[in-house]
């Protein structure tokens, strides 16, 4: 989920070119160009809105109608809407779709400081316009919220956010910014995490782990109720699981050496 805009240059890598019959290997390629900022904003509106459509509708759904859908139904709807967003949008923005992953990369270098606002407007539009849609599809006498509120203490639920938040953002440095790690696999990582967060912290916090994911809701429903944690938090949480996966991250190795010794690539002689 890292952006790559905060790379320059030239990038020494292994590309598989299919020409008719003929599997051509090319070294020393010229990496395609990148995304405008523009488009990454856009991906970054609409990769919000749709992480946050489909998991608070999910949560809606739930309270209007029973439990039906029931915490693991709700937790695996988060997971999955990570998931392929990663993979449909992750080429384009990094896929942030979070003010706390997009500020602890920039943090650590990994994403240039001046594009932290433009993005972080983005998501909260993103998250503010899917919490509206929901209010105008289920409106009525129930009106459900799908913000997040602390179901016990405030400091209990600071606590929370922030062990997961850092959990879901040392994972992310670890499949989507190490050479060493199997980059085909981040999404479904990053997914599986979202969705044993939800699982277990869910009836805690309301498992958040995502500034954006709390503000659209509130503004929505003007429901302000402890969202100081849900701001503070994820971000703490965040850029302390971004600097410790820094901090074990050392290899002495070059990337390239890496890129073929640690990949799906292992197998492709040059």
């Amino acid at each position: 989920m890292d952006d790559n805009s905060a790379s320059n240059g030239t990038i020494n890598e292994v590309v598989l070119n299919v020409n008719k019959d003929d599997l051509k290997i090319t070294e020393n390629s010229t990496a395609p160009a990148t995304a405008s900022f523009l488009q990454k904003l856009v991906a970054e509106v609409v990769g919000t809105y749709f992480l946050i459509f489909a998991g608070c509708a999910s949560v809606v759904v739930n309270k209007n109608n029973e439990n039906v859908v029931t915490l693991p139904g709700i937790s695996i709807v988060w997971g999955l809407a990570v998931m392929v967003l990663v993979y449909s949008l992750g080429h384009i923005s990094g896929a942030h779709f979070n003010p706390a992953v997009t500020i602890a990369f920039a943090t650590t270098r990994r994403f240039p400081l001046k594009q932290v606002p433009g993005y972080v407007v983005a998501q909260v539009l993103g998250s503010t316009l899917a919490s509206g849609t929901l209010r105008l599809l289920f409106s009525g006498k129930d009106n459900q919220f799908a913000g997040t509120l602390p179901d016990g203490s405030n400091l209990q639920a600071f606590v929370v956010e922030f062990i997961i938040t850092f959990y879901l953002m040392f994972i992310i440095s670890g499949v989507a910014t190490d050479n060493r790690a199997i980059g085909e696999l981040a999404g479904i990582a990053v997914g599986s995490t979202v969705l044993l967060n939800v699982m277990f912290a869910g009836p805690i916090t309301g498992a958040s782990m995502n500034p954006a994911r709390s503000i659209g809701p509130a503004f929505v429903h003007m429901e302000y109720n402890g969202i100081w944690i849900y701001l503070v938090s994820p971000i703490l949480g965040a850029v302390a699981g971004a600097w410790v996966y820094n901090i074990i991250r050392y290899t002495d190795k070059s990337v390239r050496e890496i890129t073929k010794s640690a990949s799906f690539l292992k197998g492709v002689k040059p």
